[in-house]
């Protein structure tokens, strides 16, 4: 009897979108309450920073722009509180290699960059989440005045930003260990913060402008605070936030190829 071998498929196609789905992102957004330290902390943190800037100072009633002082930090918290939790989300998949479930993952359909999409769209849902307990504060406690326009632009261009500090979380979490990766990256937040003046505004021509406009949170704290301003939009600030997204988005999917090359 001879056995006469099949001849390979060579018009199979992979899944497209690189088996990106729906169904994978849902699971991965429904874990996220599990974690309930990093939600807490992740929600709280920038509300009580809101809570001590925001409300309890004596210049937060003073005039900015189209609004006030205290919507200023509202803005400002509400961004920092995105970054910090996108970046949460997003370095949890240090935890996921611990497990091995990273290069498991290696073992479907799943292209690199797909998985980072998956990832950065739930960590997005964190950062959601902590943008809308910021603005929720500031609405109830009635101290915190701007344009419906504005509270509604400023909040999207947060949570749409925060989107670079998910793939710099997800890069992270493949670059670095994964005993207190987050703790880490907490203090590069704060560093990114005052760099890009998000907790102190920077004064333009102090020198310090210059070095300012290349960190990371630069371009979307000028972008969300330019509706409250009334500012025309610079290209630089897109440029900024664009450069950062795709070196973040590039060491992720770097990091996470090399890191399951073995399977």
């Amino acid at each position: 009897m001879t056995v006469t071998p099949t001849a390979p498929n060579l018009d199979r196609h992979g899944p497209t979108l690189g088996g990106f789905n729906t169904t994978l992102v849902t699971l991965e957004v429904r874990r996220l309450p599990r974690n309930k330290r990093t939600m807490l902390f992740t929600i709280l943190l920038p509300v009580a920073f809101y809570v001590i800037f925001g409300l309890l100072q004596a210049y937060d009633a003073g005039s900015y722009g189209s609004g006030n002082t205290s919507a200023y930090v509202a803005v400002s918290m509400a961004l920092y509180g995105a970054a910090l939790a996108t970046t949460a989300g997003g370095s949890s998949v240090s935890l996921e290699r611990a497990q091995g479930w990273s290069r498991q993952l290696r073992l479907t359909p799943l292209s690199p960059l797909a998985y980072v999409m998956v990832k950065a769209i739930t960590a997005m849902t964190l950062g959601l989440a902590s943008t809308i307990a910021v603005y929720a504060v500031a609405l109830i406690t009635s101290k915190a005045h701007m344009p419906v326009t504005a509270w509604v632009l400023t909040g999207l261009t947060v949570w749409v930003g925060s989107l670079l500090f998910a793939v710099f979380g997800l890069f992270m979490g493949y670059l670095l260990p994964t005993e207190n990766v987050m703790q880490l990256l907490s203090f590069v937040l704060v560093l990114f913060a005052f760099a890009g003046g998000v907790f102190i505004p920077i004064a333009p021509g102090s020198g310090f402008d210059v070095f300012a406009s290349f960190t990371p949170m630069y371009g979307i704290n000028l972008l969300a605070h330019a509706w409250l301003q009334g500012q025309p939009f610079n290209y630089l600030w897109v440029l900024n936030a664009a450069a950062w997204l795709v070196l973040f988005t590039a060491g992720a999917v770097w990091r996470f190829r090399r890191d399951t090359a073995r399977v």
